[in-house]
């Protein structure tokens, strides 16, 4: 019985310290995992922020739908990627202690992950393109009476797509989606084949004819609208790509500082210096002159820096030769002391 005992108590420590091992990488693998997910979480977030991944979800129209959730679209496929990081470290942790139902679940997952990331992607790109395209044909459309309609039509047909390639993708609700969009296209068909062909002919060709002239009455308003919409958006496109316009400023002002192009304004000019004096005083010289030798003659002053003065008066005494000034003379009140003559000296 002792060895009995010392048998079972032997492979009970054997298992220990076979398990020790196993415990001890299971906890490495578990925490080395969980960093390089949370490494991976900011990573995928910053890459997705930087490529404009969020702008488009905005255009989609998906951002009504993520209006109460505290995760926006980048958010969301970064978490993603973290759960599938710490998926793929439970998958090698219980890989440790061989085969195992939870190693095939996980597995299972994994392999799903891929998919969710490509369905997310299908879906965010069908919303933007419906809602271009709901945009564009609203604007040039606008002014029919159908044009809203058939613009909200084509977006959600273009969505409803984008939806059915997203759930094949991901494998859910196969067996619903595709029989669902037979039976509505086979609907559709008979529809026609029947109303068109059978007993709704009479009906449906007065409805022809109501439909093709207001069709042909307002293919001309189709083109306006589609020309007015074009030419709108190449004048915007025009007008962002011209550069600011710089004001004009005229050149001819007094102070010297750029003065803004008005036709009305005035320009002041400053009026020339008139000297009050413009004469000068001087002597008159003739020896033949029987006058007052004390007379003097009066000659407008000439200077540079003095203008002509065109009313400037210039007197001159009675006689028949005006004398000219002596060009040494400095002296403008001088006088000139004349000898006597013979006949007078002899009286």
């Amino acid at each position: 019985m002792r060895d009995n005992f010392g048998d079972a108590v032997g492979d009970t420590l054997r298992a220990i310290l076979l398990f020790l091992p196993k415990a001890v990488a299971f906890v490495a693998i578990l925490v080395a995992g969980w960093l390089i997910a949370k490494a991976v979480l900011k990573l995928v977030g910053r890459l997705l922020e930087r490529v404009g991944f969020d702008r488009a979800v905005e255009r989609g129209g998906i951002r009504r739908a993520l209006a109460r959730s505290r995760y926006d679209a980048s958010d969301i496929v970064a978490r993603l990627a973290y759960y599938g990081i710490l998926l793929l470290t439970l998958y090698l942790a219980f890989g440790i202690w061989g085969p195992n139902p939870i190693s095939d679940l996980i597995a299972g997952v994994i392999a799903w992950l891929p998919r969710a990331f490509v369905a997310i992607v299908i879906v965010v790109v069908a919303a933007a393109i419906a809602s271009a395209v709901k945009d564009l044909i609203s604007g040039a459309l606008g002014g029919l009476s159908y044009g809203r309609l058939l613009a909200t039509v084509a977006s959600a047909f273009i969505l409803g797509l984008g939806i059915i390639a997203a759930l094949n993708q991901i494998g859910v609700a196969t067996a619903v989606t595709t029989p669902v969009l037979i039976a509505v296209l086979a609907t559709v068909g008979g529809i026609l084949v029947v109303g068109v062909g059978g007993g709704l002919i009479r009906p449906m060709q007065s409805r022809w004819e109501s439909w093709l002239s207001r069709a042909e009455t307002e293919s001309r308003t189709i083109a306006e609208h589609a020309r007015a919409y074009s030419a709108g958006r190449r004048e915007r496109e025009e007008q962002a790509a011209a550069p600011p316009a710089t004001p004009v400023f005229a050149t001819g002002s007094s102070s010297g500082a750029p003065v803004p192009d008005d036709p009305e304004a005035t320009q002041v000019v400053t009026p020339p210096r008139i000297d009050s004096d413009p004469t000068t005083p001087l002597p008159r010289q003739s020896a033949a002159s029987h006058d007052d030798p004390d007379a003097t003659t009066a000659f407008p002053r000439q200077s540079a820096t003095t203008p002509d003065d065109p009313d400037a008066t210039q007197v001159t005494p009675a006689g028949p030769d005006v004398p000219a000034p002596r060009p040494a003379a400095d002296d403008s009140e001088s006088t000139i002391i004349l000898p006597k003559t013979d006949g007078q000296s002899g009286r």
